[in-house]
C-alpha cells in the first residue's frame, strides 16, 4: 500500500512538471514567453490539476486510446471550452480588457495543451492498454431520460450560478465589482445561455460516470474536476482581471463548481436501476 502511494505520488510529481512546463513554454504564434507567467504558479496549477485529472484516471475501468480522448473532452471542455465561450458571449464588454484577437488563440493553446497532455497522463498510470470489460454492466439511461435529466442538470446550474454569483462573489469583491463592470449589461438570453451551458457540463460528466463504476467516486471525480480545473485557473495573476476579482471568482467557482459537480452525479443516478 505504501509502495503504492510512493509509485502514485511520483507519476503526479512527473505529470506536473510536464503540464507545467506545457503551460508555461511558449508556443509559436500563439503564446510568447513574456505571455506565459511566472513558473512557480504554473506549478501550483499544474499539481492540482493533475492531482483530480489522476483520480479519474485511476479510477477508471476504461483504458488506451478511449480514456485518452474522455481525458482530453473533460480537460479541454472544462479549462478551455466553457471557460472562453463566457468571454465570448461577453465579448462587447470584455474588448476592452482582453484583446479579441487573444481569443482564438486560447482556444487554440489549451487544444494543443489538452492534446499533449492526456495520452502522457494516461501512458505514465499504465492505462494505455485496453482493459476488458467485466460483467458489470455500464451505465447507461433510455434517451428520454438523458434529454430531461439533461434539462434538469442545466437549470440546476443557471441557479447555483445565479445564487453564487449575488451571494457570494459579489460581496466578496466589494467595491471592485462595481467598478470592474461598470459598463456590464446583462443580455436578456443570458439565463437560456446559463442553462445551456450547463447542459454542456453535464455532457461532459456521462464519459465519468460510465468509466467509473462506484458512483460515489464518480460524483467526488466530478465535483473535483469541474471545481479545480476551473476555479485553478484563477489562483494565476493575470493583466485582465484586478487581484480582488479574481481571489472573489476563485472562492465563487471553486464552492459553486463543486456543489454543482455533486449534483449533477447525483442527478445521473437518481432512481437509475442498473
Amino acid at each position: 500500500m505504501e509502495m503504492n502511494l510512493q509509485n502514485f505520488l511520483l507519476k503526479v510529481i512527473s505529470l506536473t512538471l510536464i503540464l507545467a512546463l506545457l503551460y508555461w513554454l511558449p508556443i509559436p504564434g500563439i503564446r510568447a514567453s513574456s505571455e506565459a507567467g511566472n513558473l512557480m504558479y504554473w506549478f501550483l496549477v499544474a499539481f492540482l490539476d493533475v492531482l483530480v485529472l489522476s483520480y479519474m484516471i485511476v479510477n477508471s475501468k476504461w483504458g488506451g486510446w478511449k480514456l485518452v480522448l474522455a481525458t482530453f473532452a473533460v480537460f479541454y471542455g472544462i479549462t478551455t471550452f466553457l471557460t472562453q465561450i463566457e468571454t465570448v458571449v461577453f465579448l462587447t464588454y470584455f474588448e476592452e480588457i482582453i484583446p479579441t484577437e487573444m481569443i482564438p488563440k486560447l482556444f487554440v493553446e489549451g487544444f494543443i495543451v489538452a492534446a499533449v497532455f492526456s495520452p502522457i497522463a494516461v501512458a505514465l498510470h499504465n492505462k494505455m492498454e485496453e482493459t476488458p470489460q467485466g460483467p458489470a454492466k455500464e451505465f447507461s439511461l433510455p434517451l428520454k431520460t438523458w434529454i430531461w435529466k439533461l434539462l434538469l442538470i442545466g437549470i440546476a446550474y443557471m441557479v447555483i450560478y445565479t445564487v453564487f454569483g449575488a451571494l457570494v462573489f459579489k460581496p466578496l469583491a466589494g467595491k471592485a465589482f462595481d467598478e470592474y463592470y461598470a459598463n456590464l449589461q446583462m443580455p436578456a438570453w443570458i439565463l437560456p445561455f446559463q442553462i445551456l451551458r450547463g447542459i454542456v457540463w453535464g455532457l461532459l460528466a456521462i464519459p465519468i460516470v460510465k468509466m467509473i463504476d462506484e458512483w460515489k467516486k464518480a460524483r467526488l471525480a466530478v465535483a473535483l474536476l469541474y471545481s479545480v480545473l476551473m476555479a485553478g485557473l484563477l489562483l494565476l495573476p493575470n493583466p485582465y482581471m484586478p487581484d480582488v476579482i479574481r481571489r472573489a471568482h476563485f472562492v465563487e467557482v471553486l464552492l459553486s463548481n463543486f456543489l454543482f459537480g455533486w449534483f449533477v452525479v447525483t442527478i445521473l443516478h437518481w432512481r437509475y436501476e442498473r
